[in-house]
């Protein structure tokens, strides 16, 4: 075992930012008013085993289909290039969905564990210890319930304003994972 608080630390940071569930907020808020009662525990579960399972098995999928993990890496750092400059910019590059049950869907997939999310872990993966990768997901996990258990709390403490602030903040952390994840991959 390699636990390592640093690494822990980092990671949890980093998904953190990717999975950006305080910037998700008027998403969540919107979800909430259309379809009454988030569960909470459903939509965290779910989103667990999701990237935990993409974590141990993403790789073998991406193998099956002939694509090695720089490539999915370099890939998943221009999605997450975009989610930043959505998060900066306030625009919209991806099309949100809604189902009639939205504790899964689109809470759980593709909000908290999205395409970001799962490359991001891949790239973790080839750069720290996969017990480090599980405690920060589980560090996050815990977090997200937290956020999805009182959505309403958090709108009135943080206001309208202190919303689009932490989403510019979280936004340019990831612009800069972004760039980190694509030269540590495409060798630059």
């Amino acid at each position: 075992m390699h636990f390592d608080f640093k690494q822990i630390a980092t990671i949890s940071m980093i998904l953190f930012a990717v999975i950006d569930v305080i910037g998700s907020l008027p998403v969540l808020l919107d979800l909430k008013g259309k379809h009454g009662k988030i569960q909470s525990e459903k939509a965290t579960l779910v989103s667990g085993i999701i990237m935990i399972v993409f974590l141990f098995i993403g790789e073998q999928i991406l193998n099956l289909i002939g694509i090695d993990v720089s490539s999915f890496a370099i890939a998943g750092s221009l999605i997450i290039f975009f989610l930043a400059l959505e998060m900066i910019l306030g625009v919209k590059f991806y099309k949100e969905e809604t189902a009639a049950t939205a504790s899964v869907v689109p809470i759980a997939f593709p909000l908290i564990a999205g395409t970001g999310t799962l490359t991001t872990l891949l790239s973790l993966r080839a750069e720290y210890f996969i017990e480090n990768i599980i405690i920060a997901i589980l560090v996050n996990l815990i977090f997200v319930y937290a956020v999805l258990k009182n959505t309403y709390r958090l709108e009135k403490i943080l206001g309208v304003g202190g919303i689009n602030i932490l989403r510019k903040v979280f936004g340019v952390i990831l612009l800069a994972i972004a760039v980190k994840l694509f030269r540590t991959h495409a060798g630059i």
